[in-house]
């Protein structure tokens, strides 16, 4: 008999010996470009103004095919606890950590590109059971989006934002998380921002990183840092969002590098994370390299390089300019993001803002980075806005 889809199973990682040691024979077998020819210039953004450059791209493949230990991420993730059911016929992955406290409230956090549950992995423990008696504690839920690590690929077009953000509440309905807590980052905090906007009913409230305010505001009124905020955001899509546009537009073509070459694919994705986070010049100054190499390694052994690029065919600019959220939100802009939206745009979308918080340090992967304020902030943040539900 088949089983009911709404079963949640037990799931553990384990890549075969195989793909592993495949891995590092493509590794070995490399064919890199010449170096770039800027690489005179001293360490900094102009250094990688053409792309990652060849010598930092070279010593991360020697340190991933004679170094890096994917076995230890996948003992991290089978502690935590994975799962996987089916929604819409699609079969979806998430870490499921409940916490010891009675008083504990459902918590989904949601990735976006190019990370993964990578994002959270070092967040859970102290989300779940934190060291501080007086903190919230929160059962934690980390799905991987559709198209992305163990979760299955849509044969399909459909699965966009608004798609999941409904998949997302009925997972947390299928764990008896009837009412929850949602944060996100990146697609995370979009599809977060849907789930507050859709679905109030079963939302106590939001935390985001990522914030988009209704179409067409004018900047008359906003603050000098608000306004430079806005030059920046328009400056990033302008001039520094091609990545976006080929993945919203031919997902499939840059699909076959990104799952035929690990060199290709590491490039395409370290790209992002050095021009993503707080950093000078390597993303390293912030980020675990073996973080990075989870993530990409992650995207490398299920074969997503291409399935997790369509989320931009499917979702690019396709917010709902009239969605508004009206549960209690709580908003964090990082210094360093590539986007970051002006209060008094954001309150024309989230009417009850009960936190607004813009840190010192920080860029798009704030989990990674500044892992200790990161929880930190969210603690305080969910706490405004359960605070608020109440």
């Amino acid at each position: 008999m088949p089983r009911p889809t709404s079963d949640v199973q037990a799931f553990e990682a384990h890549a075969t010996d195989a793909d592993l040691d495949d891995l590092r024979a493509r590794l070995a077998a490399a064919r890199l470009p010449e170096a770039e020819t800027v690489h005179g210039a001293a360490p900094g953004p102009r250094r990688w103004e053409q792309g990652v450059p060849l010598a930092d791209l070279a010593d991360v493949v020697n340190y991933w095919r004679t170094e890096y230990n994917w076995r230890s991420f996948e003992e991290r993730l089978n502690q935590i606890g994975q799962f996987r059911t089916t929604i819409d016929d699609l079969g979806i992955h998430f870490l499921h950590r409940r916490s010891a406290r009675a008083d504990a409230t459902p918590l989904i956090l949601t990735h976006g590109w190019p990370d993964s549950i990578v994002r959270f992995i070092d967040a859970v423990d102290e989300l779940a059971d934190p060291k501080d008696a007086d903190a919230p504690a929160f059962h934690v839920v980390i799905p991987s989006l559709p198209g992305f690590g163990y979760s299955d690929k849509p044969a399909t077009t459909g699965w966009g934002t608004e798609k999941i953000a409904a998949a997302w509440v009925e997972l947390m309905e299928r764990l008896g998380y009837s009412k929850f807590l949602a944060h996100g980052g990146d697609w995370g905090g979009n599809i977060t921002t849907v789930i507050g906007g859709r679905f109030p009913a079963h939302v106590l409230g939001i935390h985001t990183t990522f914030a988009e305010g209704p179409p067409g505001l004018a900047t008359d009124g906003l603050t000098a840092v608000e306004r430079q905020w806005a030059e920046e955001t328009r400056d990033f899509w302008r001039h520094r969002a091609a990545y976006a546009k080929q993945q919203a537009t031919r997902p499939q073509t840059i699909g076959y590098s990104l799952v035929d070459s690990p060199v290709g694919l590491l490039a395409w994705i370290l790209d992002k994370f050095a021009e993503w986070s707080d950093t000078e010049d390597s993303p390293f100054e912030t980020i675990p390299r073996d973080r990075v190499l989870d993530d990409v390694t992650l995207y490398w052994l299920t074969r997503t390089g291409a399935s997790a690029a369509r989320i931009y065919y499917e979702s690019h600019n396709s917010l709902d300019p009239e969605l508004r959220v009206d549960v209690p939100s709580a908003l964090t802009m990082y210094p360093r993001d590539v986007e970051k939206c002006p209060r008094p745009w954001a309150q024309g979308r989230y009417r009850q803002i009960v936190r607004w918080s813009s840190p010192e340090k920080g860029g798009h992967f704030p989990a990674l980075e500044v892992p200790e304020y990161f929880v930190k902030d969210l603690q305080e943040g969910l706490a405004a806005v359960l605070a608020a539900h109440r």
